[in-house]
């Protein structure tokens, strides 16, 4: 039985019980397989990236300072949720400790919302070096990326501080410690407490809805912006240039949104589903983007695909 801790009115437990995917519990050995090759590619892409950019000074641009930014997120991301999610499949070790929980779940949360930022921050940057090219590294500069990337973990830590303590002050369940996934998911936590959870439902959609919610609009009309300048152009190969430039984050904004998109939809409508899609569907959200981001980045950008390549076979600087 776990250690709890409590008094005659108030309890949190110790720990919590976390599962990787309900019901192939009997072969987590082999899932594993996929998920640390998965982790290996998001981790080791990244890194590549970052690595890349800075020994490569031509890359020193606003546009790949964003990435770098992105691609940083990525990899704190990736480190939030790979301890425990390789902990359950390998070891079976499925106990997390309830300040450790906190802890994580501010984390993943965080890096979610930077991540959110962070794309948002690359669209207004592609919006100006097509709208208005001449200026672009006038008003792009390094100060104003760098107030940009300040404000983006301001915004991600204040919005995302309260959490913890709204977990805490929460009363919970002596027998409700079993979570739906292999981390700390703020859905998942509060509504194992035997408690009124609605001050936590709603700063939760408040989050949402002010930080995601907000950024996928402005990409929205940011990218009709855009299209407007684009549709502009008199020639058919500076139409498609200029689209071509946008394509890399279109892609990474559809990775990213889409499944955080469903799986928002699925915590708050779909409790009858049965928690394998619940299970994978978070996995997909928080595991699949790593991967592809610098596989897309890589694959689109000539520049990020020369600088990493060098990189790799050990020549000079680009």
């Amino acid at each position: 039985m776990l250690p709890s801790q409590s008094n005659t009115s108030f309890y949190h437990p110790l720990a919590f019980l976390m599962i990787g995917i309900p019901g192939l519990e009997d072969i987590h050995g082999w899932i594993s397989i996929p998920f640390s090759s998965i982790y290996t590619v998001a981790l080791t892409g990244n890194c590549l990236i970052l690595l890349a950019m800075r020994r490569t000074p031509s890359l020193h641009q606003p546009m790949y300072y964003f990435l770098s930014m992105l691609a940083l997120t990525d990899v704190g991301l990736t480190l939030s949720t790979l301890p425990t999610t390789l902990a359950v499949l390998w070891f079976d070790h499925r106990l997390i400790g309830f300040d450790a929980c906190l802890v994580q779940m501010f984390f993943l949360h965080s890096f979610s919302v930077v991540e959110s930022s962070v794309l948002l921050a690359m669209s207004f940057d592609r919006f100006v070096a097509i709208s208005n090219p001449l200026r672009y590294a006038t008003v792009l500069t390094d100060n104003v990326i760098i107030r940009i990337g300040m404000a983006i973990v301001a915004r991600a830590t204040l919005s995302l501080f309260p959490v913890p303590f709204l977990i805490k002050r929460l009363n919970f369940c002596p027998g409700k410690i079993l979570l739906s996934h292999s981390f700390c998911f703020h859905p998942d936590v509060m509504r194992k407490a035997c408690a009124d959870i609605t001050i936590n439902i709603h700063y939760g959609l408040y989050v949402v809805v002010s930080t995601g919610g907000i950024d996928s609009l402005f990409i929205v009309l940011s990218y009709s912006f855009i299209l407007h300048t684009v549709l502009g152009l008199a020639s058919p190969q500076e139409r498609l240039r200029a689209l071509n430039t946008c394509v890399s984050h279109i892609l990474a904004v559809f990775v990213f949104f889409i499944p955080g998109i469903t799986m928002s939809m699925i915590h708050r409508f779909g409790k009858h589903l049965p928690h394998i899609v619940h299970a994978l569907v978070a996995y997909v959200y928080l595991v699949v983007p790593l991967m592809l981001n610098p596989i897309i980045y890589s694959v689109k950008s000539k520049p990020i695909r020369g600088a990493m390549l060098r990189m790799l076979r050990g020549k000079g600087q680009g």
